[in-house]
């Protein structure tokens, strides 16, 4: 092997380190990022990955030993990420397939980097021997991680996700769960190959910590994983292993049933209900999994009607909104995956990049048991870990660092068992003084080039769009802060050099313009100009991206908030034929020609919506009122004694259309509700009196004014807004 020179050297400890530093990430918080747990940790792995590869294609041009080997696991991974390309090609939404968006940061670029990653790792790690010293870097890593989610169950430092579900510097339960998880199986492995005795019970205890935290995590696809995988490495131990090694996994396999045959017993328990997370995970079901059930069906059609290319990466959303389940209106809004990875493949890719994904597991298992390179405990390990992560997945949609985890033990397999390629072996080898001449500086220039145009612009755009959203100033009077003209300064600046998340700029632009335009500090001019912007800008997100029924509800909204809203309804309308199922969009409709004046065509949209979901009380809210306002108010009673056994329902919608019909009676039963309702305010108590005032009953306004001040007699304001009020009931007179 020729020495390669001081190139070779520079290229060797670039490629280690960078690998060495790619276990840091979850440890990443950007704050001053959009998407502060993602982001950030997505442009650090980016840029890693790209000075590793600059780094190590000098080494191939170098060394041979550190050239690419065939192995069918390397195949898969290529034909994977290469079939991927082709899908994205043809995906409705192309910018951003390839692209993706600040809040899942993946797409065919995350790909094409794990690619390189799996490259490098296989190469570098094999010839410098480094993998199990990377994995123990790993390792040490999730210590701090786990130590960061005692603190949370401590109480001393908050969940991100505001429940009591530990989720540590990953933002998000499930990801911190398979993180977990593949840590308790990569510290077994290294556990059982270890020859320190402290190393090896240290790598123990650690396991069974993280497993706990699993737990912790509620993060119910995990845990059933988890204990598959367990049972699986314990049932191929058993039957593989020596005497007494069969002996106590058969006992430890059957400790392991009894365990989760006792909890299933004891699921009714005092001790499991009034355990939160013992309560969450006794929850699982077929019955829980009613909403997964429905999305993955949704999934299946979207999968029919583009069985080849399917929709490309990030594409679910057209899925999701083309063949919605009106069953799912209580749900989130905007589903993006099919919360399955084999299914969100099946429907970004279609057939093949199903199929193909399928071979990465497949590949991997395949040559785990065909090869000896690899000892038997490392065979089961490796299996407990790929098979726990699977069934995680047949739950959960991936995440940076799951992928960056599958993608090493991949690549750790086919540097076992890969072997070299003759043309490869035979190209020749650049000479030392070459390398330091041309390939390395050549390789630095690249390296900074794809840092540059690949990462730079979002990194940017991620910084100042926090800036842009984010308050900056103080409410002189209630000491609260508040968007000022700054935040549209921000905007404007942002708007003029888009970057690949031009959606998500543009939907964060209508909400700031929507917030603006109902502020009391903006003046007229400021609350145009801006809401202008959102117009302009969601109209070319509109025109690029027609059928995205999402982005015409965003457009509304700004049309809404110019007070045009004709153009608001024109956009909802859009929004209806791409997705004439969803509920919420036939009451955008509703209310919007509610604000128009046409009060028979919000009844009919109130109430196509009310059909669509008739088990959903909330809607037959909005049929009612709708039916109010039209005058039918005996088909508004049987519609709220259908869905809540009264006519007095507490809604919002609901006083409005009585105040509109001038039913003061009808209002004022509902105000009345609400004064009754546990933790009513005085701004509750006010309204009934302004109620009683509005029908003409200023007795009785008065009375509810006096009986708010002596309830809320220690708020400040409350008494001199009180003798204000019924000053000006007694100085004025009032017309039914």
């Amino acid at each position: 092997m020729q020495s390669g020179g001081i190139a070779k050297q520079i290229a060797r400890w670039i490629a280690l380190a960078a690998l060495f530093l790619i276990p840091l990430t979850p440890l990443l918080i950007v704050n001053s990022y959009f998407f502060p747990f993602i982001t950030g940790k997505t442009f650090y792995f980016r840029i890693l990955v790209e000075i590793a590869v600059a780094a190590w294609v000098v080494l191939a041009l170098l060394d041979k030993e550190y050239r690419p080997r065939y192995s069918l696991i390397g195949a898969a991974v290529v034909c994977f990420v290469a079939w991927m390309f082709v899908a994205d090609l043809f995906a409705v939404n192309v910018a951003k397939a390839f692209w993706s968006n600040f809040e899942r940061m993946e797409g065919w670029v995350l790909l094409i980097h794990l690619l390189g990653f799996f490259f490098v790792s296989s190469a570098v790690l094999r010839v410098e021997k480094k993998w199990r010293a990377w994995f123990l870097a790993s390792i040490a890593v999730s210590i701090i991680v786990s130590g960061y989610a005692f603190l949370q169950l401590a109480g001393q430092i908050p969940i991100n996700q505001g429940s009591t579900r530990i989720d540590a510097t990953l933002g998000n339960s499930a990801y911190l769960a398979i993180y977990f998880l593949f840590n308790v199986f990569v510290a077994l492995w290294l556990a059982f190959t270890e020859k320190h005795p402290w190393l090896k019970w240290s790598l123990i205890s650690l396991a069974v910590i993280e497993v706990v935290l699993i737990f912790y995590t509620e993060t119910r696809g995990t845990v059933v994983g988890l204990a598959l995988a367990l049972g699986l490495a314990l049932l191929l131990t058993a039957l593989t292993a020596s005497k007494r090694i069969r002996r106590i996994a058969v006992f430890a396999l059957i400790g392991l049933v009894l365990l989760v045959g006792g909890f299933y017993l004891a699921r009714h328990t005092h001790f499991v209900e009034s355990n939160h997370t013992l309560q969450r995970i006794d929850s699982i079901s077929l019955a829980a999994g009613q909403t997964r059930f429905t999305i993955w069906h949704m999934a299946f059609e979207g999968f029919l009607e583009r069985p080849i290319v399917g929709w490309g990466q990030e594409g679910f959303n057209y899925v999701f909104n083309k063949f919605y389940d009106p069953s799912l209106y209580t749900q989130e809004q905007w589903f993006d995956r099919a919360h399955n990875a084999f299914i969100d493949w099946l429907v970004a890719g279609g057939a093949p990049a199903f199929l193909l994904y399928l071979s990465l597991f497949g590949s991997a298992l395949f040559l785990l048991w065909r090869n000896s390179e690899l000892s038997r405990p490392e065979r089961i390990i490796f299996t407990a870990a790929l098979t726990g992560y699977a069934v995680h997945n047949f739950f959960v949609f991936d995440n940076l660092y799951s992928y960056v985890y599958f993608f090493a033990i991949l690549a750790f397999i086919d540097s076992q068992v890969a072997r070299p390629i003759k043309k490869l072996e035979h190209a020749p080898m650049l000479s030392a003084m070459d390398g330091a001449i041309y390939a390395l500086p050549i390789a630095t220039v690249a390296a900074l080039a794809l840092i540059w145009f690949v990462n730079i612009p979002g990194m940017e755009a991620a910084s100042e769009l926090i800036v842009a959203i984010s308050p900056t100033v103080l409410d002189p009077k209630t000491q609260t802060p508040e968007l000022s003209a700054a935040n549209i300064a921000t905007f404007e600046d942002l708007v003029k050099h888009p970057a690949f998340a031009a959606q998500e700029i543009r939907e964060q632009l209508v909400s700031t313009a929507v917030t603006i335009a109902q502020s009391s500090w903006a003046t007229d001019a400021q609350k145009q100009q801006i809401v202008s912007l959102a117009i302009d800008e969601m109209g070319k997100q509109v025109t690029a991206y027609p059928l995205d029924a999402r982005e015409r509800l965003e457009l509304s909204y700004a049309y809404s908030a110019a007070g045009d809203n004709a153009d608001a309804l024109k956009q909802i309308e859009a929004a209806i034929t791409l997705s004439p199922a969803k509920e919420e969009f036939w009451i955008e409709a509703g209310a919007t020609e509610w604000n128009l004046g046409d009060v028979k065509a919000a009844q009919s949209d109130f109430n196509t919506a009310y059909a669509l979901g008739p088990e959903f009380p909330e809607l037959a809210t909005y049929a009612a009122a709708g039916d109010i306002v039209a005058g039918d108010t005996t088909m508004a009673d049987k519609i709220l004694i259908g869905a809540y056994g009264t006519t007095t329902v507490d809604s919002s919608v609901l006083t409005d259309a009585y105040y509109r019909v001038k039913n003061w009676q009808r209002l004022i039963d509902i105000l009345e509700l609400r004064t009754s309702e546990p933790g009513a305010d005085v701004s509750t108590w006010f309204n009934l009196a302004a109620g009683y005032y509005t029908a003409g009953d200023k007795t009785n306004a008065i009375a509810t004014i006096k009986e708010a001040v002596k309830l809320f007699a220690g708020v400040p304001g409350v008494a001199s807004s009180g003798a204000a009020a019924i000053a000006q009931i007694k100085g004025n007179t009032v017309g039914q």
